[in-house]
């Protein structure tokens, strides 16, 4: 099984909790509170991710960008975007400059 089908199982587990009771799941908790408090979440792991690679620590650099990768997909999930999305656009990118593709977006 390929590492990109453990971010679309977490998009589908992310899915099937968005509706749940928010005292039994996490996610469902913090779809409830709404988007302001989902991206305060990601604002606040993005912040951790760069102290931990900041700090030169690979281990927690790791823990804070699989905090960042998941509440990334609670974002995506809260906009009706898919992985599938990401992915494609990923692969759109692939073998362009970087500076090409920033210009092409003018």
């Amino acid at each position: 099984m390929s590492d990109s089908a453990i971010l679309e199982r977490l998009a589908e587990t992310i899915a099937a909790r968005k509706q749940a009771d928010p005292s039994g799941s996490y996610v469902a908790s913090l779809m409830h509170q709404g988007e302001d408090a989902i991206l305060k979440k990601l604002a606040e792991e993005s912040a951790e991710t760069l102290l931990a690679a900041k700090d030169g620590n690979r281990l927690q650099l790791v823990h804070e960008t699989a905090d960042l990768w998941f509440h990334s997909l609670i974002v995506l999930a809260w906009h009706g975007v898919s992985v599938g999305d990401v992915f494609a656009e990923l692969a759109r990118r692939e073998g362009v400059s970087g500076l090409a593709e920033k210009a092409s977006r003018k």
